[in-house]
């Protein structure tokens, strides 16, 4: 039930979904003070959400920041949380996501010795069966890239991430490998995971980001503040989603 209302939420706090909904009443509406108040505010909510500037802005005060890889510490395990993408059943094989940073900085740092084993947390987070098995098809890949079997774990029960950190607890449990752990996701998405990792009961682990929208220097160009980004939108949904999320995850008791 919890899975079903997330997704529902999901949809309500997407910018895009409150543009459609007021482009709808400004067309239907009979009353031209409220017709043309409802379609201003349709033009304000495009602008808002499509300006870079504005949303690198409020990103850089949610997402946690980066780590050089060579100021990395060596951990037993790195737990590389899902959702990073999707599966192409037509030509039968993964397709990577922006998402996909948390497994190629994972790979890199095993091969620096950083860690020594990589564990692959997560089914997929649809409500419907997309043919997505995300830790099982990806351990497929590592393998193939030349990652031996041993070396890389799965957890393929969650879908979500308070089930991220119960479920990769269960499977780190029952291995010698639970000494040190460095939790590997998305700058954006690392507060709420880090969060639901410690109420899972894991004790001093390391945190390393990925795919950062933002770094420590602004740096914008001329047309990040003028030219609308649609594609910015659907970055907003990302960040609301974590912003909701962690409020949700920590009302609910599945976050510290």
């Amino acid at each position: 039930m919890f899975f079903i209302l997330s997704k529902i939420l999901s949809f309500l706090i997407n910018p895009f979904s409150w543009l459609i909904v007021l482009l709808l009443m400004s067309f239907f509406s009979k009353n031209l003070k409220r017709k043309k108040r409802t379609f201003l505010s349709a033009l304000f909510v495009l602008w808002f959400f499509s300006n870079d500037v504005i949303f690198l802005e409020f990103t850089r005060h949610w997402e946690e920041k980066g780590t050089k890889t060579e100021n990395v510490n060596h951990y037993n395990v790195g737990v590389v949380l899902g959702g990073m993408a999707e599966y192409d059943n037509n030509l039968k094989r993964l397709s990577i996501r922006r998402g996909g940073d948390r497994i190629w900085q994972a790979i890199h740092l095993y091969h620096l010795g950083k860690i020594d084993k990589i564990l692959i947390s997560g089914d997929n987070g649809f409500m419907i069966d997309k043919g997505l098995k995300e830790a099982e098809q990806l351990k497929e890949v590592l393998i193939e890239e030349g990652i031996p079997n041993e070396d890389i774990l799965i957890e393929n029960k969650s879908k979500n991430t308070y089930q991220n950190a119960i479920e990769s607890k269960k499977v780190l449990d029952a291995t010698p490998v639970n000494e040190s752990v460095l939790l590997i996701t998305s700058a954006l998405h690392m507060k709420r995971s880090e969060a639901c990792f410690k109420k899972a009961g894991f004790k001093n682990f390391g945190t390393f980001t990925t795919d950062h929208y933002t770094g420590e220097k602004r740096g914008y160009y001329f047309d990040q503040y003028v030219v609308p980004n649609i594609s910015t939108m659907s970055d907003w949904n990302k960040l609301t989603h974590e912003w909701v999320g962690y409020l949700t995850y920590w009302i609910v008791g599945y976050a510290i």
